[in-house]
Protein backbone atom coordinates (compact mmCIF):
# COMPACT_ATOMS: atom_id res chain seq x y z
CA UNK A 1 0.00 0.00 0.00
CA UNK A 2 1.67 3.34 -1.04
CA UNK A 3 1.58 6.50 1.12
CA UNK A 4 -1.29 8.05 -0.28
CA UNK A 5 -3.62 5.03 -0.57
CA UNK A 6 -2.68 4.82 3.37
CA UNK A 7 -3.39 8.02 4.02
CA UNK A 8 -6.67 7.58 2.20
CA UNK A 9 -7.50 4.57 4.30
CA UNK A 10 -7.35 6.31 7.42
CA UNK A 11 -10.53 7.69 7.08
CA UNK A 12 -12.65 4.57 6.67
CA UNK A 13 -10.35 3.06 9.59
CA UNK A 14 -10.42 5.36 12.06
CA UNK A 15 -14.32 5.78 11.39
CA UNK A 16 -14.42 1.58 11.53
CA UNK A 17 -12.46 2.05 15.34
CA UNK A 18 -14.41 4.60 16.76
CA UNK A 19 -17.38 3.05 16.20
CA UNK A 20 -16.36 -0.63 17.03
CA UNK A 21 -14.69 0.95 20.16
CA UNK A 22 -18.60 2.59 21.00
CA UNK A 23 -19.85 -1.03 19.76
CA UNK A 24 -17.47 -2.72 22.89
CA UNK A 25 -19.42 -0.61 25.11
CA UNK A 26 -23.23 -1.40 23.79
CA UNK A 27 -22.46 -5.11 23.42
CA UNK A 28 -20.82 -4.88 26.98
CA UNK A 29 -24.10 -3.33 28.25
CA UNK A 30 -26.13 -6.58 26.64
CA UNK A 31 -24.12 -8.78 28.32
CA UNK A 32 -24.86 -7.23 31.45
CA UNK A 33 -28.56 -6.60 30.87
CA UNK A 34 -29.27 -10.21 29.96
CA UNK A 35 -27.06 -11.81 32.84
CA UNK A 36 -24.63 -13.31 30.36
CA UNK A 37 -21.95 -12.07 32.43
CA UNK A 38 -20.30 -15.49 33.67
CA UNK A 39 -22.12 -17.31 30.48
CA UNK A 40 -18.05 -17.83 29.76
CA UNK A 41 -17.06 -18.40 33.66
CA UNK A 42 -13.26 -19.10 32.54
CA UNK A 43 -10.25 -16.97 30.95
CA UNK A 44 -8.93 -16.88 28.12
CA UNK A 45 -11.06 -20.38 27.79
CA UNK A 46 -15.11 -19.84 27.51
CA UNK A 47 -15.18 -23.15 29.79
CA UNK A 48 -12.99 -24.89 31.06
CA UNK A 49 -11.06 -26.60 28.03
CA UNK A 50 -12.75 -25.14 25.27
CA UNK A 51 -12.35 -21.34 23.69
CA UNK A 52 -15.76 -21.89 22.56
CA UNK A 53 -18.99 -22.61 24.25
CA UNK A 54 -20.33 -25.85 24.74
CA UNK A 55 -23.97 -27.69 24.71
CA UNK A 56 -25.85 -28.04 27.88
CA UNK A 57 -23.19 -26.63 29.77
CA UNK A 58 -24.23 -25.10 32.97
CA UNK A 59 -24.26 -22.20 32.17
CA UNK A 60 -26.84 -21.64 29.75
CA UNK A 61 -25.91 -21.80 26.24
CA UNK A 62 -27.70 -18.49 25.19
CA UNK A 63 -26.28 -17.05 28.25
CA UNK A 64 -22.63 -18.14 26.98
CA UNK A 65 -22.85 -17.11 23.13
CA UNK A 66 -23.88 -13.58 24.37
CA UNK A 67 -20.64 -13.40 26.57
CA UNK A 68 -18.22 -14.98 24.13
CA UNK A 69 -19.94 -12.95 21.31
CA UNK A 70 -18.63 -9.74 23.18
CA UNK A 71 -15.53 -11.42 23.17
CA UNK A 72 -15.17 -12.06 20.03
CA UNK A 73 -15.72 -8.07 19.17
CA UNK A 74 -12.13 -7.77 20.84
CA UNK A 75 -10.68 -9.31 18.00
CA UNK A 76 -12.80 -7.44 15.41
CA UNK A 77 -11.31 -4.36 17.00
CA UNK A 78 -7.62 -5.56 17.13
CA UNK A 79 -7.91 -6.53 13.96
CA UNK A 80 -8.76 -3.09 12.99
CA UNK A 81 -6.67 -1.12 15.35
CA UNK A 82 -3.81 -2.83 13.56
CA UNK A 83 -5.26 -1.74 10.06
CA UNK A 84 -5.36 1.46 11.44
CA UNK A 85 -1.80 1.72 12.85
CA UNK A 86 -0.17 0.00 9.48
CA UNK A 87 -1.87 3.00 7.51
CA UNK A 88 -0.68 5.90 10.20
CA UNK A 89 3.16 4.20 9.47
CA UNK A 90 2.86 3.81 6.24
CA UNK A 91 1.20 7.62 5.24
CA UNK A 92 4.20 8.69 7.42
CA UNK A 93 2.02 10.06 9.86
CA UNK A 94 4.01 10.68 13.20
CA UNK A 95 1.60 12.80 15.02
CA UNK A 96 -0.39 9.81 14.87
CA UNK A 97 1.76 7.17 15.96
CA UNK A 98 1.31 7.21 19.29
CA UNK A 99 -2.87 7.20 18.92
CA UNK A 100 -2.55 4.73 16.82
CA UNK A 101 -0.29 2.53 19.13
CA UNK A 102 -2.33 3.20 22.56
CA UNK A 103 -5.33 1.83 20.63
CA UNK A 104 -3.66 -0.97 19.82
CA UNK A 105 -2.28 -1.78 23.19
CA UNK A 106 -5.62 -0.20 25.28
CA UNK A 107 -7.33 -3.25 23.48
CA UNK A 108 -4.98 -5.64 24.71
CA UNK A 109 -5.61 -3.62 28.19
CA UNK A 110 -9.18 -4.35 28.09
CA UNK A 111 -8.62 -8.00 27.37
CA UNK A 112 -6.28 -8.27 30.58
CA UNK A 113 -9.46 -6.43 32.16
CA UNK A 114 -12.21 -8.93 30.63
CA UNK A 115 -10.39 -11.69 32.36
CA UNK A 116 -10.35 -9.88 35.81
CA UNK A 117 -13.71 -9.46 35.60
CA UNK A 118 -14.60 -12.86 34.86
CA UNK A 119 -11.93 -13.89 37.53
CA UNK A 120 -13.69 -11.72 40.06
CA UNK A 121 -17.07 -12.86 39.79
CA UNK A 122 -18.15 -9.15 37.93
CA UNK A 123 -16.86 -7.32 40.58
CA UNK A 124 -18.73 -4.21 39.98
CA UNK A 125 -15.22 -2.19 40.87
CA UNK A 126 -13.41 -4.03 37.78
CA UNK A 127 -16.97 -4.06 35.59
CA UNK A 128 -16.61 -0.27 35.98
CA UNK A 129 -12.48 -0.01 35.27
CA UNK A 130 -13.27 -2.38 32.01
CA UNK A 131 -15.75 0.49 30.61
CA UNK A 132 -13.39 3.16 31.78
CA UNK A 133 -10.86 2.12 29.83
CA UNK A 134 -13.45 1.98 26.65
CA UNK A 135 -14.16 5.66 27.64
CA UNK A 136 -10.72 6.89 27.36
CA UNK A 137 -10.55 4.50 24.07
CA UNK A 138 -13.81 6.45 22.60
CA UNK A 139 -12.00 9.71 23.23
CA UNK A 140 -8.35 9.09 21.81
CA UNK A 141 -9.95 7.32 18.75
CA UNK A 142 -12.27 10.29 18.24
CA UNK A 143 -9.18 12.09 17.87
CA UNK A 144 -7.62 9.71 15.98
CA UNK A 145 -10.58 10.58 13.57
CA UNK A 146 -10.80 14.02 13.75
CA UNK A 147 -7.07 14.76 12.71
CA UNK A 148 -7.22 11.87 10.01
CA UNK A 149 -6.70 14.22 7.04
CA UNK A 150 -4.13 16.49 8.89
CA UNK A 151 -1.96 17.16 11.90
CA UNK A 152 -3.55 18.67 14.47
CA UNK A 153 -1.67 22.11 15.88
CA UNK A 154 -2.79 23.08 19.59
CA UNK A 155 -4.21 26.58 19.81
CA UNK A 156 -3.61 29.60 21.54
CA UNK A 157 -7.19 29.57 23.47
CA UNK A 158 -7.84 32.73 25.67
CA UNK A 159 -7.75 31.96 29.32
CA UNK A 160 -11.80 31.71 30.03
CA UNK A 161 -12.27 29.80 26.76
CA UNK A 162 -9.47 27.42 28.51
CA UNK A 163 -10.93 26.79 31.62
CA UNK A 164 -14.58 26.25 29.77
CA UNK A 165 -13.26 23.57 27.39
CA UNK A 166 -11.30 21.73 30.16
CA UNK A 167 -14.18 22.41 32.77
CA UNK A 168 -16.48 20.82 30.39
CA UNK A 169 -15.01 17.84 29.78
CA UNK A 170 -14.07 17.44 33.26
CA UNK A 171 -17.65 17.49 34.37
CA UNK A 172 -18.45 15.18 31.50
CA UNK A 173 -16.06 12.10 32.53
CA UNK A 174 -17.48 12.81 36.48
CA UNK A 175 -21.24 12.41 35.09
CA UNK A 176 -19.87 9.45 33.26
CA UNK A 177 -17.88 7.63 35.96
CA UNK A 178 -21.07 8.28 39.23
CA UNK A 179 -23.02 6.56 36.22
CA UNK A 180 -21.11 3.81 36.54
CA UNK A 181 -21.22 3.98 40.74
CA UNK A 182 -25.47 4.25 40.07
CA UNK A 183 -24.45 0.70 37.79
CA UNK A 184 -23.06 -0.59 40.35
CA UNK A 185 -25.54 -0.53 43.41
CA UNK A 186 -28.06 -1.48 40.77
CA UNK A 187 -29.66 -4.86 39.75
CA UNK A 188 -27.86 -5.41 36.48
CA UNK A 189 -25.02 -6.96 37.64
CA UNK A 190 -24.60 -9.47 34.92
CA UNK A 191 -25.22 -12.26 37.32
CA UNK A 192 -27.57 -12.85 40.13
CA UNK A 193 -24.61 -13.70 42.54
CA UNK A 194 -22.31 -10.97 41.24
CA UNK A 195 -21.63 -8.46 44.43
CA UNK A 196 -22.94 -4.53 44.46
CA UNK A 197 -21.36 -1.48 45.39
CA UNK A 198 -22.53 -1.15 49.03
CA UNK A 199 -24.43 2.29 48.77
CA UNK A 200 -27.89 2.87 47.98
CA UNK A 201 -29.22 2.93 44.53
CA UNK A 202 -31.44 6.00 45.16
CA UNK A 203 -27.70 7.92 46.83
CA UNK A 204 -25.99 6.64 44.03
CA UNK A 205 -28.91 7.70 41.53
CA UNK A 206 -29.35 11.40 43.51
CA UNK A 207 -25.68 12.29 43.27
CA UNK A 208 -25.84 10.98 39.58
CA UNK A 209 -28.59 13.27 38.68
CA UNK A 210 -26.62 16.41 40.45
CA UNK A 211 -23.61 16.17 38.28
CA UNK A 212 -26.03 15.68 35.28
CA UNK A 213 -28.05 18.82 36.02
CA UNK A 214 -24.56 20.66 36.59
CA UNK A 215 -23.38 19.49 33.81
CA UNK A 216 -26.39 20.80 31.28
CA UNK A 217 -26.29 24.46 33.76
CA UNK A 218 -22.58 24.77 32.79
CA UNK A 219 -23.44 24.02 28.79
CA UNK A 220 -25.89 26.30 28.38
CA UNK A 221 -23.59 29.34 30.42
CA UNK A 222 -20.54 27.86 27.51
CA UNK A 223 -22.84 28.37 24.77
CA UNK A 224 -23.51 31.78 25.68
CA UNK A 225 -19.90 33.13 26.59
CA UNK A 226 -18.95 35.39 24.03
CA UNK A 227 -15.62 34.00 23.18
CA UNK A 228 -17.43 30.89 22.31
CA UNK A 229 -16.59 30.10 18.64
CA UNK A 230 -19.51 29.07 15.86
CA UNK A 231 -18.12 25.57 15.54
CA UNK A 232 -17.96 25.12 19.33
CA UNK A 233 -21.27 26.18 19.66
CA UNK A 234 -22.83 23.64 17.18
CA UNK A 235 -21.03 21.20 18.57
CA UNK A 236 -22.81 22.29 22.22
CA UNK A 237 -25.80 22.58 20.63
CA UNK A 238 -26.04 18.91 19.48
CA UNK A 239 -24.51 17.80 23.32
CA UNK A 240 -27.00 19.62 25.04
CA UNK A 241 -29.85 17.62 23.14
CA UNK A 242 -28.32 14.55 23.75
CA UNK A 243 -27.53 15.11 27.29
CA UNK A 244 -31.00 16.42 27.65
CA UNK A 245 -32.48 13.30 26.46
CA UNK A 246 -29.83 11.22 28.67
CA UNK A 247 -31.32 12.64 31.41
CA UNK A 248 -35.08 12.20 30.40
CA UNK A 249 -33.93 8.39 29.93
CA UNK A 250 -32.32 8.45 32.99
CA UNK A 251 -35.21 9.72 35.07
CA UNK A 252 -38.14 7.59 33.00
CA UNK A 253 -35.80 4.36 33.83
CA UNK A 254 -35.41 5.19 37.55
CA UNK A 255 -38.87 5.55 37.95
CA UNK A 256 -39.93 2.58 35.92
CA UNK A 257 -37.27 0.54 38.28
CA UNK A 258 -34.54 0.19 35.59
CA UNK A 259 -35.66 -1.41 32.91
CA UNK A 260 -33.39 -3.55 30.11
CA UNK A 261 -34.20 -1.75 27.09
CA UNK A 262 -34.08 2.00 28.53
CA UNK A 263 -30.59 0.65 30.53
CA UNK A 264 -29.44 0.05 27.30
CA UNK A 265 -30.56 3.32 25.30
CA UNK A 266 -29.31 4.93 28.35
CA UNK A 267 -25.95 3.24 28.06
CA UNK A 268 -25.21 4.20 23.97
CA UNK A 269 -26.70 7.22 24.73
CA UNK A 270 -23.46 7.93 27.38
CA UNK A 271 -21.03 7.47 24.48
CA UNK A 272 -22.61 9.39 22.56
CA UNK A 273 -22.28 12.04 24.88
CA UNK A 274 -18.79 11.20 25.73
CA UNK A 275 -18.03 10.98 22.05
CA UNK A 276 -19.56 15.07 21.67
CA UNK A 277 -17.96 16.11 24.43
CA UNK A 278 -14.42 15.24 23.46
CA UNK A 279 -15.41 16.71 20.02
CA UNK A 280 -16.48 20.16 21.44
CA UNK A 281 -12.95 19.89 23.96
CA UNK A 282 -10.96 19.39 20.26
CA UNK A 283 -12.79 22.45 18.66
CA UNK A 284 -11.08 24.50 21.75
CA UNK A 285 -7.97 23.01 22.27
CA UNK A 286 -6.87 21.97 18.81
CA UNK A 287 -7.14 23.91 15.35
CA UNK A 288 -7.69 20.68 12.82
CA UNK A 289 -8.74 20.05 9.46
CA UNK A 290 -11.28 17.35 8.76
CA UNK A 291 -12.83 17.05 11.90
CA UNK A 292 -16.05 15.38 12.43
CA UNK A 293 -18.29 17.77 11.64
Amino acid sequence: MTASRSARALSPLTLALLISQAALVVTGGAVRLTGSGLGCPTWPECTAGSYVPVKNQAEGTVHSWIEFTNRLLTFVLVLVALATLVAVLKAGRKDLRLLALGQFLGIFGQGVLGGITVLTHLNPISVASHFLLSIVLIAAATSLYSRRKSPAEATSVAGTLNIYSRSHVFLTAAVVVLGTVVTGAGPHAGDINAPRLHIKIQEAATFHGVAVLALIAFTIIFYFNHLTSPLTKKRLQIFLVIALSQGLIGYVQYLQGVPQLLVATHLLGSTLVWITAWQIWLSVQRKEMGIIR
